[in-house]
């Protein structure tokens, strides 16, 4: 692809930079923003580098926020007896369009997957037994995608947890085995929160 412009071609590779963007629509998106009026550009890039300096984790589930606690965390008409740990930001975000879901969150910031070299101590896994310590937490539901890492990671998790006097469930395997759960739709996956089962660690 050959450019006229090199301030064209630098846009176009930031574009192409981000995941799923090819440079055709990268292009396309490049070209676009030079049709809009020099304000509406400039505030697509201020809004761009708000986002970048301002956001934050939550100090309680790691959720983004702008703030010390996220939204979720702060609304107090949610269940605070239910904690319902997820992967990554994306899976919290697919559960909670199901609108099936009230309790509260605690994303891991990942699996655990020796063959990737991520063991416990780089989850959040400690901020998890520390909330489940305080008595306040009845119930965490793993809603973590059904893969070998994922049992491996709820098998870890309901261990660690179940001492604590905490019910482990996990989401009914309406998801199917091997996917991603952010990839599953959003009936299928409101009906495996809804119909959620203890998890039983042998």
């Amino acid at each position: 692809m050959t450019f006229s412009s090199k301030l064209i071609e630098k846009a176009v590779e930031a574009f192409a930079s981000l995941p799923g963007i090819g440079r055709k629509t990268a292009l396309r998106l490049v070209l676009h923003l030079l049709k809009q009026d020099k304000n509406t550009t400039e505030q697509f890039a201020a809004a761009l580098v708000a986002m970048r300096e301002g956001i934050r984790e939550c100090r309680l589930c790691h959720n983004l926020a702008d703030g010390e606690i996220c939204h979720i965390c702060a609304d107090t008409r949610r269940d605070r007896s239910l904690v319902c740990v997820v992967e990554n930001i994306r899976d919290l975000m697919a559960i909670e369009d199901t609108g099936q879901y009230r309790g509260l969150y605690h994303v891991l910031g990942g699996i655990i997957s020796p063959i990737d070299g991520i063991g416990p101590g780089d989850l959040n896994i400690d901020s998890l037994s520390a909330r489940a310590q305080d008595g306040e937490i009845r119930e965490v539901i793993m809603a973590i995608s059904p893969t070998i890492e994922g049992e491996t990671t709820i098998y870890y998790l309901s261990k660690k947890l179940q001492p604590l006097g905490v019910q482990v469930s996990a989401i009914a395997r309406g998801v199917s085995f091997g996917g991603d759960l952010e990839y599953a739709d959003e009936l299928t996956l409101g009906r495996s929160i809804v119909a959620r089962v203890p998890y039983a660690a042998r």
